[in-house]
């Protein structure tokens, strides 16, 4: 098991570090502000992956319409320039 390139040892020290320095009474309350705080992140991040690939999508889109359209508009001028 390995977070972050923190072992299962270094872990444990992290929590016993964190009991003595906030106590057990102030622990879970940490650990659920952490949660909703990573939760916040991971929806964020998600959101603007979404936006992203849908801009991305209309992007590709615009770019073959424009491929499909411009070698017609080119024969168009061709055969008024003749």
């Amino acid at each position: 098991m390995n977070f972050f390139g923190i072992g299962l040892p270094e872990m444990a020290v992290i929590m016993v570090v964190a009991l003595l320095v906030f106590g057990p009474k102030k622990l879970p309350e940490i650990g659920r502000s952490m949660g909703k705080a990573i939760r916040g992140f991971q929806d964020a991040s998600r959101d603007f992956q979404d936006e992203f690939q849908k801009e991305a999508s209309q992007l590709q889109e615009a770019v073959q319409t424009k491929a499909e359209i411009e070698p017609k508009q080119l024969e168009a001028t061709q055969k008024e320039e003749v």
